[in-house]
């Protein structure tokens, strides 16, 4: 079993204070989705967990230990991959070079986004929004990490391909977190997964993710 989580958390961007004092945890093999519309703080929750953001308050605990003082280059040497939004990928390089920073054989990726097959020699610069977002899930799917970390991985997919990811995602034996505006239909994610709704920096639900419809101010974060 792994677990990551924050533990009253805050992290500030100049004068503005993105986290308020956020605890919650994710453990693993297992999902964790975080909602939230732009704004509420999902995607600084990766990055705090990530070690990409350091922290104003709090700390980061990673199978019990403190983590908080870690840099995010040697966090991902223990087993953590941040598959951000934007700039996932490397846009000098090729499509075959990507992959292979993460490992020699890129089958696995190929298998998942055949789509990519035919874009090998291409530099990742030159893709398609979309094609670069596939490029970037591979990373997660190759680098057998102990925890993974995902912001918006269904951004710019079409519905199948989106679904082939969750899959993919949902199977990995990993700590999964991913971040989205809107709860993906039970179907999508594959597994029973816990939610935590993040509004204005502080969480204001936690739960499983059945437990969303009905809710008050919880119920409109689904599509």
């Amino acid at each position: 079993m792994t677990l990551v989580s924050l533990h009253h958390a805050r992290v500030r961007y100049g004068p503005l204070e993105a986290l308020h004092g956020v605890t919650l945890a994710a453990p693993g093999p297992g999902l964790t989705v975080l909602l939230g519309r732009n704004g509420s703080g999902r995607t600084t929750v990766l990055r705090a967990l990530a070690g990409a953001v350091p922290l104003s308050g709090g700390s980061v605990r990673w199978d019990g230990a403190d983590v908080t003082g870690v840099p995010a280059h040697e966090r991902a040497r223990r087993g953590l991959c941040l598959v951000p939004e934007r700039q996932a990928v490397f846009g000098s390089l090729t499509v075959r070079e990507n992959l292979a920073l993460t490992a020699p054989d890129p089958e696995p990726a190929l298998a998942a986004y055949p789509a990519l097959r035919p874009l090998l020699e291409r530099r990742a610069g030159t893709l398609s929004g979309g094609e670069q977002r596939m490029l970037a899930l591979s990373r997660a799917l190759l680098a057998r990490a102990r925890v993974v970390l995902v912001d918006e991985p269904a951004q710019g997919l079409s519905p199948a391909v989106a679904a082939r990811t969750y899959a993919r995602l949902a199977a990995l034996d990993a700590c999964v977190v991913v971040a989205e505006q809107r709860l993906p239909p039970a179907p999508l994610l594959g597994r029973p997964a816990f939610v935590y709704v993040l509004r204005r920096g502080s969480v204001v639900f936690a739960g499983e993710a059945g437990e969303l419809d009905g809710r008050s101010g919880t119920s409109a974060e689904r599509p």
